[in-house]
This record gives C-alpha cells, structure tokens and sequence, in this order.
C-alpha cells in the first residue's frame, strides 16, 4: 500500500483541483475540501472494499453536486478536491493525527498504517499543496484587485456517527470571526422547518481545522463552514433545491457581514 514511484499520482490522473466557474463575479468563494472520493492508482483501494470508499468516511457525499448548483445560483468561484479525504485530508493540519487518518470512524484503513515519509510527503505535496495554493493564488488575486471575498467551505455530514443520531439539517461552523457565520445562523434559523447547529455537529479552530484559520481568519475575510446533511443531499434535485435555497440566504448574510461593500 505503499507508493513505490517517484511520484504518487502518475501523469494521466487527474488534477487534485477542479475549479468551476472561475470567471465567477460574485464576492463568495466556495470550497470543497473533501468533495472528491477518487484514490490515487498507486494507493490501490487502501484495503478497502467499494462500499467502505463509497461512505462518508470517503467522501462529503452530495458536496460537488451542491457546489456547482451553488456556483451557478450565486456566479460564484467554486474550487474543489478532487481526491478522497482518505489519501489526505485537506481540512487538517499537516501532522495531525487525522491527516492520514488509520481509523475512521470504526472503520480501519490497513493502507494508512504506518505509511512511510516518501508516502506521507507524496501526498501532501501532490494532492494537499496544489489544492491550497490554488485557493491561497485565488484569494491573493482578489485581493491584488481591490475586491471583497466571503468565503464559504461547503462540508456535509452523515446523519449517525458512532451510533448517536444527529438531528441538524445544517450546521453553521465558524472559530473567532463570526461575521458571516451568526448572520447566516439567523437567517437559517428564521426559515422556520430547520434544525440549525451552532457550532455542531462540530465546531471549527485551529487544531481541528486547516482552512478556516488559514484560508479565513489569517486574511480577516469573512468566512462560514457549512455542514449539510447528506441524507438532505443524495441526488442531484436535492443538491438543487439546497443551493437554490442557501444562495438567497448567503447574499442576504454578505450585507450584514460586508454592510459596505458592493454586490
């Protein structure tokens, strides 16, 4: 399970970064860390069978679709990983624990065991630094330019974990700036038939989170990690439907979060 080329991903796969709209106009800019569930050829399946590479230990089920419904309602920018959280995560820090993750939920990944240093540093130099060097050269474009960006991480999550259930449609995830975040929170909260997490299923920061600090607070852009529920999000109307809905509410927040900036 280990990558015995000098490189990991050979020249005929595909890149780790898919951008979608790119000529978008609108201030947001969406993200989708763990929109992608391929493995690279030299990883093979990390001994896992095409169910377990199906779940959502693999893949934010219902994310691509949602980011590119989401990218047309708002003309926004969207850039995705293409590649499964399970080579690398790209929402954690280099060298955490969940990085290389050998266990997800109760589910072993034998081909993360002990990988080595050559495999380690594969994979975060293909997959993980092309990923964020193209948000960090989008950001700095924009900014180059004189033109304000919200920012927008696009996650979903499944309806159980280890057994407990989760009752949130949606989960409104954000760590010391909360500008774009409690704007959004209210409006979600105002729509009257959804279950809203403040900071749950999860809470964002810096030891558990890599875009959020540095992507978000490290610029001082406006920012919300948006968690939806996969079951809301298993086919392609019902990623339609929710972009259709949360893009309304995304424009209404960007007054209250940038009251002086310009649509």
């Amino acid at each position: 399970m280990t990558v015995a080329s000098a490189r990991l991903l050979e020249a005929d796969e595909p890149s780790p970064v898919e951008v979608l709209n790119p000529e978008g106009r609108s201030m947001f800019l969406l993200t989708g860390d763990h929109a992608g569930r391929r493995l690279p050829r030299a990883l093979g399946s990390l001994g896992l069978s095409e169910h377990e590479l199906s779940r959502h230990i693999a893949v934010d089920i219902g994310v691509a679709g949602l980011a590119r419904h989401l990218a047309r309602e708002l003309d926004a920018c969207a850039i995705l990983q293409t590649y499964s959280r399970l080579a690398i995560d790209c929402n954690r820090p280099l060298g955490s624990p969940e990085s290389i993750a050998s266990l997800s939920e109760l589910t072993p990944i034998p081909g993360n065991r002990n990988p080595s240093a050559h495999d380690v540093r594969a994979r975060q130099s293909e997959i993980f630094a092309p990923y964020h060097s193209r948000i960090t050269a989008e950001l700095d474009r924009r900014a180059q330019a004189g033109h304000a960006t919200l920012l927008v991480m696009l996650h979903s999550f499944t309806p159980s974990f280890l057994g407990v259930a989760r009752p949130w449609h949606v989960g409104v995830l954000y760590h010391r700036d909360a500008r774009l975040a409690k704007a959004l929170l209210t409006l979600l909260r105002q729509q009257g038939d959804l279950v809203v997490g403040d900071n749950q299923p999860y809470s964002a920061g810096e030891d558990t989170d890599y875009a959020v600090p540095v992507h978000g607070e490290r610029r001082g852009l406006p920012y919300v990690e948006l968690e939806l529920r996969q079951d809301l999000l298993d086919d392609e109307v019902s990623q339609h439907r929710w972009a259709a809905r949360l893009a309304p509410l995304l424009q209404q927040a960007q007054f209250s979060a940038m009251p002086n900036a310009a649509c």
